[in-house]
């Protein structure tokens, strides 16, 4: 059978042989810990703490703000330093609740207990899941009881698992399909109680078969009356999620819309079990899986660390670098973040540390346009980022935006392919971020 897939796309190196066959290990942070109030789509946390309080693990430290936004958790129990802005991997200050970690990890009542997700109500469930704070892990970090909460809960058909991971290096979600196979499950079937007419697709690509046979065998017959796993063609940015719909339901959507608009709920493997552990376990979102991993790296791996803990700890523990690396990079090599500094903390939406010895994009000189049409193959938006480019070199964010750039998700694939060196990803990013502001203006 043909494997499903979209129009367009790269076949970057991926180089998960690094670190896919490297199992999860509890990594336990030494320093402060810090945690910003804005670590998800919209408006900042409120906190809920001042300097010199006592707090414990699993103690909300501050509060949603608005409809869209989302709890900020301890993941230790300490002392609260202080209350002030603090770099971030966006290379940004944000106003962060700093504590001295005690090392003693004293919890706060009922953490931990289990309880049956079946005989609690959809609205039980969502309130839950809100107050342990979950977000999006696959990058966006948009909130998940908003996401979860959808205007025609009955017009939700498809509960999507996105587990196609296709950004290279990456090996975080690889790990826990294959550690955590029945929380990712169970995860999902909470989900699904909240849509009545909902399907679940576990979606994975290719090139990960262990993982399609584990999670394939550990559904009973029962369950694959409302659940599947379905392969995709290994393909970056198959993990997109307009791409990621597409393959799997056929329906497109664009800028303007939302999965839910198309009858879709997406969540990445980590949200999943996140969801699972907050429900069925009352833990709520205070640990990241981490990749830290790339040929500069020592001993690459995937860390289960506590959030706010500093991601030089991480490298430290990962055997430090080789040598200096010329690239370091938040995220994957495609959509992650350069970092100056790695004394930043781990978030909710961090997913990897990646060191590069060599950075290839720099060398690379940027020559003329020779019109080869490469990067129009390859964009899954069928945008032309060559004409984009020249809007966004002239400022013209009006034709930028009458030819679709707002399409544009800035996957890299075009900036990846083009045989002229041309910057065309974050020619784009800089238009859109500039369209949005004046949007916002008006």
């Amino acid at each position: 059978m043909k494997l499903r897939t979209f129009q367009g796309g790269i076949h970057p190196f991926d180089g998960k042989e690094l670190s896919k066959n490297k199992p999860i290990t509890n990594l336990s942070p030494k320093g402060e810990m810090v945690f910003p109030l804005s670590q998800h789509i919209g408006a900042p946390a409120v906190t809920l703490v001042k300097p010199g309080d006592s707090v414990l693990v699993g103690q909300k430290i501050a509060e949603a703000q608005g409809f869209i936004s989302a709890c900020i958790i301890s993941s230790v129990s300490g002392i609260v330093k202080a209350i002030e802005p603090r770099l971030t991997t966006s290379g940004a200050m944000a106003e962060s609740i700093v504590i001295e970690n005690d090392n003693e990890y004293k919890k706060i009542a009922g953490f931990g207990v289990e309880r049956d997700y079946t005989k609690l109500s959809k609205d039980e469930i969502r309130t839950i899941i809100k107050n342990a704070g979950i977000v999006g892990m696959g990058g966006a970090a948009f909130p998940t009881h908003v996401k979860l909460t959808p205007k025609d809960e009955n017009g939700i058909t498809h509960v999507i698992v996105n587990a196609a991971e296709c950004e290279p290096y990456l090996t975080s979600d690889y790990r826990m399909m294959l550690e955590e196979p029945a929380n990712l499950i169970t995860g999902l079937k909470i989900i699904l109680s909240l849509f009545d007419n909902a399907k679940g697709v576990i979606a994975i690509e290719n090139n990960k078969p262990d993982c399609i046979e584990t999670l394939d065998k550990l559904l009973t017959p029962e369950d694959k009356n409302k659940i599947c796993v379905m392969p995709l063609k290994a393909k970056y940015p198959q993990g997109a999620e307009r791409n990621l719909i597409y393959a799997v339901t056929g329906k497109k959507i664009n800028s303007k819309m939302l999965p839910a608009d198309a009858g879709v709920i997406v969540n990445n493997v980590d949200t999943v079990i996140s969801v699972k552990n907050a429900v069925c376990n009352n833990i709520p979102l205070i640990r990241r899986i981490i990749t830290v991993t790339g040929d500069a790296v020592v001993n690459p791996q995937n860390f289960c660390v506590p959030t706010g803990m500093c991601y030089q700890e991480l490298i430290d523990a990962a055997g430090g670098f080789k040598s200096t690396p010329e690239k370091i990079i938040s995220g994957g090599p495609m959509m992650g973040t350069s970092l100056y500094n790695t004394n930043v903390p781990v978030t909710k939406n961090s997913s990897a540390i990646l060191a590069l010895t060599k950075d290839e994009v720099a060398e690379k000189p940027e020559t003329p346009c020779i019109r080869c049409g490469r990067c129009v193959s390859v964009c899954p938006s069928r945008l032309i980022p060559q004409r984009l480019q020249e809007y966004s070199n002239r400022f013209d964010n009006e034709a930028f935006e009458n030819n679709y750039g707002m399409e544009c998700y800035e996957c890299g694939s075009c900036t990846f392919i083009c045989p002229a060196g041309r910057k065309l990803t974050q020619s784009f990013k800089e238009t859109r971020k500039s369209i949005i502001a004046q949007r916002k203006k008006k």
